[in-house]
């Protein structure tokens, strides 16, 4: 038995004969992790650093060879990529093999900070469809807003609302990702402090916080709609128990998910229905503790009043965005504050569905603010897909960019002279924020509260 692993924890494990106890305990001892990251496919093509392999069950997703300090990466900045365990990105796999691809739906990642598995839908959907990504804890919203920013796509929602919150939108969903708050023995790996604090009284606790959360928002998922329902824990009781739970309402299917058994992953049964499931097990595979099932919505479900809001007219000045924004006779303008925002012109509606019932942190991409008509660009332009290709930039060396990121001087020798006004501050052709190139300086706008410092 492990001298430092939950031995009752490890016990249940063993109960399945096929379980390698010996390799399950040596992969923990060892300490080794893979990195992994997922690239952007709006920002970079390739990935930036020398990979051992392709995560197989997601699109653009590499294993690294090391694992660089992300925060000095000017393309980490830039929202070029994402670190995240391969596990998680099975999402993608899930994605392609119901289809949900083909078409624009919309989707809710309810329980989403840090973003990982937000950005994931963001890149995986159909790029018209609409992503509500939800966080409750208030101080981690602002992550996950960051995030969604950083990616750069204007059809995302960011909300901050309990999950019953959702039981205003009845039957509003096409898919729900609810990776919900577990125990967190997946992570041991990751995080030691997760040992000390697992206890099976605390496996209990979040199976039954995980039935409130499921059994007060799932009424906004459709009738044909799927949920993705995930954890990082490994005990039954979160995983397929809960499955089995969701099954017995008579509302729900399980679906079964091809994969390869090449990859490593388990294919499971659930005790009652003999419901799908897929764990993941780190030394079975390059990723950390995971366990994810698929379930379609098949019992009738009633929908709110979806009335047709007539159009508000915009009160941003007309043709205000035709130097900055690409395509902008797709989006919905409208002033919050002094603040511009840009949404898709097909989900109009559906912001005002969504303000009318839940509290909004962000919708769509913040484009500037408004200063007696003319336009002062948001952080939120800069790494905006919907920028204007041509706009002005200038390129900057790796120590540039990084001192830039630092908001620090950035040298106005290194400035083209035919560059003046607003320009973009840009590491290998991505963008990392704004610079307004005076007459005999430079003034560096990247935010200070997202500024890094050296380590």
């Amino acid at each position: 038995m492990s001298n430092f692993l939950p031995n009752s924890l490890v016990k249940k494990l063993g109960t399945n004969p096929l379980f390698d106890t010996d390799a399950f305990i040596k992969i923990h001892e060892e300490g080794i992790r893979a990195t992994a990251i997922r690239l952007n496919p709006n920002k970079l093509e390739d990935c930036p650093f020398p990979t051992t392999g392709q995560v197989p069950w997601c699109n653009g997703a590499y294993y690294l060879q090391d694992r660089p300090v992300f925060t000095l990466d000017p393309l980490f900045h830039a929202g070029a990529y994402y670190p995240q365990d391969a596990s998680s990105m099975f999402i993608d796999h899930i994605i392609q093999s119901l289809n949900l691809h083909v078409d624009s739906i919309r989707a809710l990642d309810l329980c989403a900070a840090p973003g990982g598995k937000s950005t994931l839908l963001n890149s995986s959907l159909h790029p018209e469809s609409l992503l509500v990504a939800n966080e409750i804890i208030k101080a981690r919203v602002t992550i996950l807003q960051d995030n969604l920013m950083k990616w750069g796509n204007a059809n995302t929602v960011t909300t901050n609302n309990d999950p019953a919150a959702f039981n205003r939108l009845p039957g509003y969903f096409d898919l729900m990702v609810v990776d919900a708050p577990c125990s967190g023995s997946g992570m041991f790996r990751k995080d030691a402090d997760a040992i000390d604090e697992w206890s099976e009284a605390n496996v209990k606790l979040c199976s039954e916080r995980q039935q409130r959360i499921l059994g007060e928002s799932l009424s906004a998922l459709k009738k044909g709609g799927y949920l993705c329902y995930s954890t990082c824990s490994y005990s039954v009781e979160e995983n397929e128990d809960i499955v089995d739970w969701l099954l017995e309402s008579g509302d729900f299917e399980s679906i079964e998910i091809p994969i390869d058994k090449n990859w490593g992953i388990d294919h499971t049964a659930s005790d009652k229905h003999h419901a799908h499931g897929y764990r993941f097990y780190p030394h079975k595979l390059g990723g950390e503790g995971f366990f994810i099932a698929v379930l379609k919505k098949i019992g009738e479900q009633e929908t709110f009043n979806r009335k047709r809001i007539k159009p508000e007219k915009s009160d941003v000045p007309k043709g205000i965005l035709d130097n900055w924004f690409s395509d902008s006779e797709n989006f919905h303008t409208f002033l919050h504050h002094e603040d511009v925002y840009v949404f898709p012109k097909m989900y109009e509606s559906d912001l005002k569905y969504l303000q009318n019932v839940l509290y909004l942190k962000n919708a769509g991409t913040n484009v500037g603010k408004l200063n007696r008509k003319e336009l002062i660009p948001s952080h939120a332009l800069a790494l905006s897909n919907h920028l204007k290709r041509d706009f002005q930039s200038v390129e900057l060396s790796l120590e540039d960019a990084r001192n830039y990121l630092r908001k620090e001087n950035v040298a106005v020798d290194t400035i083209p002279a035919n560059i003046q006004g607003w320009a973009i501050a840009s590491f290998q052709g991505r963008s990392l924020g704004w610079m307004k190139v005076l007459a005999n300086r430079i003034n560096n706008y990247y935010p200070k509260e997202l500024r890094i410092v050296n380590l």
